[in-house]
């Protein structure tokens, strides 16, 4: 992995040159431990922009096989500006498209961003967990997923990612301590999420938790049973 004292060297080079270097670090990460399958590339036939991709989160190296994975989509991510501070993931934000999220807080003005963005054109992708998942399997999911299809109108596409767990695992003393293993990784694809209309009987409140279940539970299909969590 970078070395503190390299990555000083590296932010201190222009922004030019840092995504020229965090593209051949990373990447060549990537290439080297990361044998990745992707399944379900037919789902996305004939649909047309703005797709919402919304994936389940295991590790830090979940956007650079993403970005891998969907080269061809130019994807944006919605990422945490904590990442931010931690040398790996601040190297990641210069190689990927990203809209930063202030975590576990209602911000009003990242979710205007990433509407903003889909109304465009372009594709985003959520996680909508909010958070790497320590155990593997999946964790409640933030209801701002719902409001920002709401507003968007954008077509929702379902991933089920394993094995970026196994990948770059996960040190909770300290993100910089994390280290590259060789791994298997599956990106699994499905097909586009129905909304289904809201019911007469039905509050705001309730249709917001069944549109979300409906949600999480297409990623959960399209994992083992051992990530799904608590969607299995």
């Amino acid at each position: 992995m970078i070395s503190p004292g390299m990555s000083r060297l590296i932010g201190m080079l222009p922004d030019s040159l840092i995504k020229f270097l965090a593209n051949k670090l990373l990447y060549g990460y990537i290439r080297k431990y990361a044998n990745i399958k992707v399944n379900g590339r037919e789902n996305l036939n004939g649909i047309q922009k703005p797709m919402l991709f919304i994936c389940n989160h295991l590790s830090n190296s979940d956007a650079l096989v993403l970005n891998t994975a969907f080269k061809d989509q130019d994807l944006a991510f919605v990422a945490g500006v904590k990442l931010t501070g931690n040398v790996l993931t601040n190297l990641g934000m210069h190689i990927t498209k990203t809209i930063n999220i202030k975590p576990n807080a209602a911000d009003k003005d990242a979710i205007s961003n990433v509407v903003k963005h889909l109304k465009a054109g372009n594709n985003v992708l959520i996680f909508p967990e909010g958070t790497r998942s320590r155990t593997g399997g999946m964790i409640e999911a933030k209801k701002g997923i719902v409001l920002i299809q709401r507003l968007s109108k954008a077509t929702v596409i379902p991933v089920g990612m394993s094995g970026t767990d196994k990948l770059l695992p996960i040190n909770d003393k300290d993100m910089a301590l994390e280290d590259f293993s060789h791994a298997d990784v599956t990106v699994n694809i499905g097909k586009p999420v129905l909304i289904p209309p809201k019911g007469k009987e039905e509050d705001r409140r309730e249709y917001d938790d069944r549109v979300l279940s409906i949600m999480m539970k297409s990623i959960a299909e399209l994992l083992p049973e051992s990530y799904r969590g608590v969607y299995r």
